[in-house]
């Protein structure tokens, strides 16, 4: 196959444990040829996509890239979407331009699904796997539903890996200080939940692919922190799907593949279901190092069987 991996600048990624990295690294295992881009590199000319994209082989933990060219982006087999969040005018930019090789390449995720599926607002399609939600930015309204379940947790919409995220207690004496910055004084909506106490012992990182579990990371927050991710020091260890895993795995896998939403990585705490993530989906390779398999193969196995029943 030839892969073409829209992401951000190499530069910016951790070697060790990118999952965009570690997809590659697998893509070239299996005899395939890579290639990466970021979203600013697409360009339409005449209806054609283009993309100045470079090539890219294993070194060390990571990748190396070769010189930069460009590419139709018509002639690739697979194209890998994985841009980090903000979902802002530039990644919306860039989900319309993919618009035009939807159909002839395959595209994971799927554009439309990408634009659809906001990571905090997709989990509200099932009703009884989340937790008590309110999406509002009138302070009035955040501060009653606060007062409703005594402490709550404050998410921006577009934010990613824990960042933004804040505990509010109704009784805090700076609660209206609180929903005044996260709001930006009632302008900015907001998803507001009830705090969910069972967090202290974990969250479950659920990596989906084609609706199917590949593996469960436990996330433990670090000392002093609420906030179970990674990136903020969390610790992970692999644990066995449960039956409350599947409960939710079995609910929400059907509208994933209905919105082309292949590989995402669904977060669960104490039973429920928090957020899913669609836009890059991290874990892949802590997942791989803890069980000592190899998800990453898993993945580009998949690839190449939906790629030969295309034709």
């Amino acid at each position: 196959m030839d892969v073409l991996v829209v992401m951000d600048p190499l530069a910016s990624c951790d070697p060790a444990v990118d999952t965009s990295i570690g997809l590659m690294r697998a893509a070239s295992e299996r005899g395939h040829r890579v290639r990466a881009t970021t979203g600013p590199e697409l360009a339409l000319r005449d209806g054609r996509l283009l993309a100045v994209s470079r090539g890219v082989e294993p070194s060390g933990d990571g990748v190396s890239e070769g010189p930069a060219d460009l590419l139709d982006v018509a002639d690739a087999d697979v194209v890998l979407v994985r841009s980090d969040p903000p979902v802002d005018a530039a990644y919306l930019a860039m989900t319309l331009l993919l618009e035009h090789v939807r159909g002839r390449v395959l595209v994971v995720n799927d554009p439309r699904g990408l634009r659809e599926a906001n990571e905090k607002l997709y989990a509200c399609r099932f009703d009884g796997l989340v937790p008590p939600t309110l999406v509002a930015a009138d302070r009035g309204l955040l501060a009653a539903f606060a007062a409703e379940h005594d402490e709550v947790v404050l998410k921006p919409l577009d934010g990613h890996g824990g960042r933004g995220v804040v505990r509010l207690r109704a009784d805090a004496p700076d609660a209206d200080e609180i929903l005044d910055a996260a709001t930006a004084g009632g302008r900015v909506v907001v998803m507001a939940q009830r705090f969910l106490a069972g967090v202290a012992d974990g969250d479950r990182r659920i990596l989906l692919l084609d609706g199917r579990p590949l593996g469960v990371l436990l996330r433990r927050p670090a000392p002093g922190e609420f906030r179970a991710n990674l990136g903020l020091g969390g610790r992970a260890e692999v644990v066995p799907l449960d039956d409350r895993d599947l409960r939710i795995v079995d609910a929400i896998a059907p509208a994933l593949r209905a919105d082309g939403l292949w590989f995402v990585g669904i977060d669960v705490i104490d039973g429920h279901l928090s957020e899913v993530n669609v836009t890059s989906p991290t874990g892949l390779r802590q997942l791989a190092d803890l069980s000592g398999t190899r998800p990453d193969l898993e993945v580009v196995a998949w690839l190449e069987e939906r790629c030969r029943l295309r034709g």
